[in-house]
C-alpha cells in the first residue's frame, strides 16, 4: 500500500515515507541514499527506494524524532506516509489508513500472542479509511456488502475491497522479463509472513512449484544459499527457475556475484481496487492532501 501510494502521489507532491525499518543492523534515524542496503534500513523501505529513488525514505524506531530529522533533510516535503505506524499513538496522523486481511478480518482476530491484533478492536474507529486487502478477485456485491455489515464503518469512515494482482516476473540482476508463455518447474523461495496468496497464483499457473520458506523478514545467510542451491539441484527437469517476491529480492542481492549463474527470478505484486473504486480512493487522499490545514 506504501508503494501503491507513492506511485499515485509523488507527481503532485513532495512525498516521502518513513518506516520503522524492522530488522535492520542499525538504529536511529536514517535517510536512504545510493549507498545504502537493506541491512541498514530494512526490506521494505529498501524495496521502496529501488523504486523511487527521488522519494525520501526515511527509518527510525521513534517517529516523533525520526520526522523533525527527516524534515531538517528535506525541507520541501509536502506530505509523509507513516508506514505500519497505526497504533503509535505519539504522532497524531492527519489521515489514518487501516488495512485488514479478507481471510482474517480484525473482526475475527484475537489478540497477541494467540492471534495477530496489536491494538484494540474498537480502535478502527480512528481510521477515516478501511481497506480489506487480499479479496479474491471475482467478490461479489452480496459478499462486499456482508463484509461492511460485519466491519460496520462509522458514517464518516470510506470503506474499500482491493485484490493482489501479479506483474511480469524480472531477473533479479539483469531485470530481463521471463516469457509469461514459458511452462516451467519453479522453486519459490521466499520470506514472507504470509505466502499464501502467492501458493495460489503459482497452483493456478505453474505446472508445478517447491518451496523454501523462511520467516518473515528473513535475513538470507551463504548457508541459505547453499540450501537454495541444493534444492534448486535436485529438481529434475531442465526447465526451472528460481522465483522470489521483490522485499526477499532486495535480501539476496547481496550474493550478487553468487547467484549471477542462477536463474533467479522476482515477482511484483501491487494493489489493485475492486468495484471500480480505485479512482476513489485516490482522489480521497490527494484531497485529504490539497486541503490540509494545520490546527493548534
Amino acid at each position: 500500500m506504501v508503494e501503491y501510494l507513492v506511485s499515485k502521489l509523488r507527481n503532485q507532491f513532495v512525498m516521502a515515507t518513513l518506516s520503522r525499518g524492522y530488522k535492520r543492523k542499525t538504529r536511529g534515524y536514517a535517510l536512504a541514499n545510493a549507498n545504502t542496503t537493506a541491512l541498514e534500513i530494512g526490506d521494505e523501505p529498501m524495496q521502496f527506494y529501488l523504486k523511487f529513488p527521488d522519494v525520501a525514505i526515511a527509518v527510525g524506531e521513534q517517529r516523533i524524532l525520526a520526522i523533525p530529522q527527516l524534515l531538517h533533510d528535506r525541507p520541501a516535503t509536502q506530505a509523509i506516509i507513516l508506514d505500519d505506524a497505526f497504533q503509535h499513538r505519539a504522532i497524531r496522523a492527519g489521515l489514518n489508513i487501516l488495512l485488514t486481511d479478507y481471510s482474517n478480518l480484525f473482526t475475527r482476530d484475537f489478540y497477541l500472542p494467540t492471534g495477530d491484533l496489536r491494538d484494540l478492536k474498537s480502535s478502527y474507529r480512528r481510521a477515516e479509511i478501511l481497506i480489506v486487502t487480499k479479496c479474491k478477485p471475482d467478490l461479489t456485491q452480496i459478499e462486499k456488502q456482508g463484509l461492511i455489515k460485519e466491519i460496520n464503518p462509522g458514517a464518516n469512515q470510506d470503506i474499500f475491497f482491493t485484490t493482489l494482482v501479479y506483474g511480469e516476473m524480472y531477473h533479479i540482476t539483469t531485470k530481463q522479463v521471463f516469457p509469461s508463455d514459458t511452462k516451467t518447474e519453479i522453486l519459490l523461495v521466499t520470506g514472507i509472513a504470509n505466502p499464501r496468496p502467492l501458493k495460489k497464483m503459482l497452483e493456478e499457473h505453474s505446472n508445478s512449484y517447491h518451496m523454501l520458506h523462511y520467516s518473515d523478514h528473513h535475513i538470507f545467510t551463504i548457508d541459505d544459499l547453499s540450501e537454495i542451491r541444493q534444492k534448486f539441484e535436485k529438481m529434475e527437469t531442465s526447465n526451472k527457475i528460481i522465483l522470489t517476491t521483490e522485499k526477499d529480492a532486495v535480501r539476496l542481492v547481496k550474493f550478487n556475484n553468487e547467484i549471477a549463474e542462477l536463474p533467479v527470478y522476482v515477482i511484483p505484486v501491487r494493489h489493485s481496487f475492486l468495484f471500480q473504486e480505485g479512482e476513489r480512493f485516490d482522489n480521497r487522499v490527494s484531497d485529504f492532501i490539497k486541503n490540509f490545514k494545520t490546527t493548534s
